[in-house]
């Protein structure tokens, strides 16, 4: 194995999934400058369908979503992949629906709009690792 194979196998497989295409755009270039291998859905239905199709290590999920509530995608992730860590995305005055949230299954949750750096530590927490960022 190359040292980018071993590279690629060592980044963290992280799933973004909410309906604001444009944030979800900005944090895909961001996450992915910081070496995560970045996924995007931008419905609740493709954050599952992704789910089938592949693994991940962390998915990042926005709690209020057009299609399915973010609880529900919760649930079906739980239940397909019990797992992999949930990061719950909410706004302001939705914490409470967060902490139900944690009862599913999730592994935390953060305000939006979230510190940058507070989302990446996060993740690479939920992903067990824990490394400093870089």
């Amino acid at each position: 194995m190359s040292a980018s194979e071993s590279n690629k196998a060592d980044r963290i497989k992280v799933l973004l999934v909410d309906d604001e295409e444009a944030y979800v755009r900005i944090l895909e270039k961001r996450l992915t400058k910081r070496n995560f291998a970045v996924s995007t859905a931008f419905s609740g239905i493709q954050g599952v369908q992704a789910v089938r199709k592949a693994e991940f290590d962390v998915a990042v999920l926005d709690l209020k979503m057009e299609d399915i509530d973010g609880i529900e995608v919760l649930k079906i992730f739980k239940a397909l992949v019990p797992k992999m860590a949930v990061i719950m995305l909410t706004g302001h005055g939705s914490e409470e629906a967060a902490r139900d949230g944690i009862q599913y299954g999730a592994y935390d949750y953060l305000l939006k709009p979230c510190d940058f750096d507070d989302l990446v530590e996060k993740i690479k927490q939920a992903a067990g690792t824990g490394k400093t960022t870089g």
